[in-house]
């Protein structure tokens, strides 16, 4: 008997990635598909070949098939009534980002987790790659000093069509939370105030604003500072972003797609009193022997199930990653600087 009895909430195309993923889990068995539309439900299941139920209502899913665990692949505005249904029925959830669509909605499915001792897990899918990994073991073994900045660039010009080109802020609400979380992913720090001005530049296909400088403070006492476009032509970065972290000792870098590495003061080099010192570069050790991507955040997801702890992404470390988001637009409406520590505790 399976370990895990599924229920997949939302049949839209993200979800056949997670699909293909559950299929491929021996302790893993999808008992139901549920969709606002039940042809979305019946079309997914004959597209992976699945013979389980299709239903409207998580409820009557999660009871007619005794559901341990819920996937929730719906739209950020559903995360909220599907989570709590979810954690009230007695399944943990495992969702995609964001967590909810409000600070408010994020805060009680928290409580809602502690009060059912259920987990709730975000993908951010972002941190599972092993450039980002050793990018963060060479920052946070100290090979740079202490660090004082973080600098995120980026400058891509997707042209998806449909909703995001309608969107109030299609950056910052649809893509800059993986961009954020990584920031906080790779310095281990958590933010404490930002200041944000969204603005929709020339050229822009988009009805919204589509470009951002953002500048936050970090619990560490470093400025983590984003500069990003999505409606930027040519030059593009990589969707990692491009990195530059500063310390007392050195910088380092990571362009989003190659390996890091870092330039130090080279021994010897800091007495004499050298205008500009010589440097030795360090190259980070990439050994990460995880899987990628979405894989990696749920092999993760179902590690920490299986030990009884909290997942990297786990609902409570999340939030801190949203109200960076929302925070942001904040500010920008505000047009000031916005404290954070208020939005998640």
């Amino acid at each position: 008997m399976s370990s895990y009895r599924v229920v997949v909430v939302g049949c839209g195309g993200m979800a056949n990635v997670w699909v293909e993923n559950m299929k491929q889990r021996h302790e893993c068995e999808i008992v139901a598909l549920v969709d606002i539309k039940t042809e979305f439900a019946q079309a997914m299941a004959e597209r992976h070949g699945l013979t389980c139920g299709v239903y409207t209502d998580i409820e009557a899913a999660i009871r007619d098939n005794e559901a341990n665990l819920v996937l929730d692949i719906t739209i950020p505005a559903s995360h909220f009534q599907i989570g709590s249904s979810a954690l009230r029925h007695g399944c943990d959830v495992l969702g995609e980002k964001p967590m909810a669509a409000t600070m408010d909605e994020a805060r009680e499915l928290i409580q809602i987790a502690d009060e059912t001792g259920k987990s709730l897990a975000v993908m951010q899918n972002r941190r599972y790659d092993a450039n980002i990994r050793a990018f963060r073991e060479l920052i946070q073994s100290g090979t740079i000093g202490r660090v004082g900045y973080v600098g995120a660039d980026f400058f891509l010009g997707p042209h998806f069509g449909g909703f995001r080109d309608a969107m109030e802020s299609p950056l910052i609400l649809d893509m800059a939370i993986h961009t954020f979380d990584q920031a906080r992913f790779i310095t281990g720090a958590d933010p404490v105030s930002v200041y944000c001005q969204e603005f929709n530049p020339p050229g822009s296909w988009y009805a919204g604003n589509a470009s951002a400088i953002c500048i936050y403070e970090m619990s560490d006492g470093s400025v983590f500072c984003y500069r990003g476009s999505w409606c930027a032509e040519g030059a593009p970065t990589s969707w990692e972003a491009d990195w530059r972290v500063t310390g007392e000792q050195g910088t380092a870098l990571w362009d989003g797609a190659g390996a890091p590495y870092a330039e130090i003061v080279a021994a010897g080099t800091d007495e004499g009193g050298k205008f500009l010192r010589e440097f030795t570069r360090v190259d980070a050790n990439v050994n990460w022997s995880g899987r990628s991507g979405h894989a990696g955040c749920l092999d993760e997801m179902f590690a920490a199930l299986a030990e009884g702890r909290r997942a990297e992404t786990d609902c409570r470390d999340n939030i801190k990653s949203m109200a960076m988001v929302l925070g942001a637009l904040d500010s920008a409406k505000l047009g000031q600087k916005v404290d954070l520590r208020s939005y998640w505790n």
